[in-house]
């Protein structure tokens, strides 16, 4: 019978927050916290949230300042950390991403049958998208995605200047025969999307640079595309994004690639850890242009963020590198149990400048993201909310 739970499981979902928004519709604030206590609501409930969860393939404590870095500095992250809350024990579970990813789908680091957190989300009427690397066999449409932009095949991911990416939007179909994207319709049979390319970087030019493409193209477009408003009932969205960086482009070498070794040129460092230290600043600032994109559309409120490591930091071959190290990098070697950076920033929910070392992992973010969903946490999981948390309560393991 798991095919009639997962419907009753679905259909609660459904009814559970429908009847929310009709008894809340239109509030302005409210405690969150107030719905997943015993006592009576004492506040009108806000819209839900919108939910991003930015995975980074190999950050590590000694790339970020607020954890310890300090041959340079990482302002925005920094701020994120200031202003929400930073972990100092999360980790993803596992040192293999196929299956942290499954933990983080799924709530569970075993199959479950159940639904995952994009299939969950998206019976609450959030869009759902993904943004990067793709490490499972199972296409993410198949898994709950509304759309997709990235790499089916991991291993195109460590090339920073790729000249293609796969596309999938349910509306639009890549025909073969005429090598163009048209509307899709039923008789054209399945729509797995298809290949688009990325011009600048044909024939081998390096103009298009990755990261930036899919921190300050993709995935800004995606959030203005898809911000609740009037025109989609003020659905809000969950994006998940798996960026392949900043990790090595060549596996068993300090290879870094980046536009510019700037502002770290004249830096008496090898040349490795200048191309390192510059792509950790281009995120950075890709980081202030997120939040910029949600300040001018209104939004900032209105979205949570998770910010991690979507892999274990690279074991530099140059052993001159190690200044990247932090203590804490050197105190949680990389077993399945390692830890990594993790920042929540929520304004107006998540307390700012707070530091946790409470110990979570990947499996809690589905149910944590479907109680933002004002949804119960699905049956069946290892995984537990962390929502009390975010909001300044204890949670119940807590002494």
């Amino acid at each position: 019978m798991p095919g009639a739970r997962t419907a009753l499981r679905r259909l609660a979902c459904r009814l559970i927050a429908g009847i929310l928004l009709l008894t809340f519709s239109g509030a302005a604030h409210a405690d969150l916290a107030s719905i997943f206590t015993n006592t009576a609501v004492r506040a009108a409930i806000p819209r839900r949230a919108s939910i991003i969860f930015i995975q980074c393939h190999g950050l590590g404590y000694g790339d970020l300042s607020c954890y310890g870095q300090t041959n340079f500095q990482t302002p925005n992250f920094d701020q994120l950390a200031a202003k929400g809350m930073r972990f100092t024990h999360y980790t993803p579970g596992d040192t293999n991403p196929a299956v942290l990813t499954l933990a983080l789908l799924n709530g569970t680091s075993t199959p479950s049958g159940g639904l995952t957190v994009a299939q969950t989300l998206k019976n609450l009427g959030y869009h759902t998208g993904m943004i990067g690397e793709w490490p499972l066999s199972v296409e993410p449409w198949k898994l709950g995605f509304d759309d997709f932009a990235g790499f089916l095949n991991p291993d195109e991911g460590t090339n920073y200047y790729a000249d293609s990416f796969w596309r999938y939007t349910p509306k639009m179909f890549y025909s073969p025969i005429s090598s163009s994207w048209t509307d899709w319709q039923p008789g054209d049979g399945p729509n797995n999307g298809g290949r688009e390319l990325i011009f600048q970087n044909s024939g081998g030019q390096k103009v298009r640079y990755l990261p930036d493409f899919m921190l300050t193209g993709w995935m800004q477009n995606f959030v203005r595309s898809h911000q609740p408003d009037r025109y989609n009932g003020f659905d809000p969205f969950f994006l998940l994004v798996n960026l392949p960086a900043p990790r090595t482009a060549t596996l068993g070498k300090d290879d870094f690639p980046v536009p510019s070794d700037a502002p770290y040129t004249d830096v008496p460092w090898p040349q490795a850890a200048k191309n390192r230290a510059a792509l950790l600043t281009h995120l950075d600032g890709d980081i202030a242009g997120l939040i910029e994109v949600l300040n001018q559309l209104g939004m900032t409120n209105d979205v949570a963020i998770f910010l991690t490591s979507g892999n274990v930091p690279e074991k530099f071959t140059d052993p001159r590198l190690n200044f990247f190290r932090t203590a804490a990098d050197v105190q949680n070697p990389p077993t399945n149990a390692w830890s990594a950076p993790m920042i929540v920033y929520w304004p107006g929910e998540v307390p700012a400048g707070q530091v946790s070392d409470y110990k979570w992992s990947a499996r809690d973010f589905l149910p944590t993201a479907a109680q933002i969903g004002l949804c119960p946490a699905p049956e069946n999981i290892e995984g537990q909310s962390i929502l009390p948390l975010l909001l300044g309560r204890k949670m119940p393991d807590s002494p």
